[in-house]
């Protein structure tokens, strides 16, 4: 019997919703990670993009655990001397609330050449409104999943 693999061709995408209010940041990014690379699928194929599309709606108001809107810091560099920038996990959500899921997220997503254009699929709204109403997009609840 011969190993399938799949081809670009064969690739079926379908859309997926997820609130952000239902679970904390991590699993709803390994659930997103997932999704976009299509882990799920029968037909996964580590080389070929089987991955669909995910729409995440209430990015403003999603759930961290502990203390980590206030201890949790994200970095950045200029690449000038004494020029390092820190902010915490709820400056970023007042700021930018899709930051936090998209960094969450690419940081889940293997290194490689499909990584961008994965991330590309990747629709984050910080109210409930999206404009995806004709790609009739599926609601999926993290709660459900163990």
């Amino acid at each position: 019997m011969k190993t399938y693999s799949a081809k670009p061709s064969d690739v079926v995408r379908k859309w997926y919703i997820i609130d952000a209010t239902e679970a904390p940041v991590g699993r709803i990014a390994t659930r997103i990670a997932a999704l976009l690379m299509g882990k799920g699928k029968p037909q996964f194929t580590h080389h070929i993009d089987c991955g669909d599309y995910v729409i995440v709606i209430n990015a403003k108001q999603l759930v961290a655990t502990g203390d980590k809107a206030n201890k949790k810091v994200y970095y950045r560099h200029s690449s000038y001397p004494g020029n390092l920038k820190e902010a915490t996990l709820g400056e970023k959500l007042t700021k930018d609330p899709s930051f936090v899921i998209t960094n969450a997220v690419r940081g889940m997503l293997p290194v490689n050449k499909l990584r961008a254009e994965r991330l590309n699929r990747l629709k984050v709204y910080a109210d409930a409104e999206h404009k995806h109403d004709p790609q009739k997009p599926e609601l999926i609840s993290i709660k459900d999943i163990k």
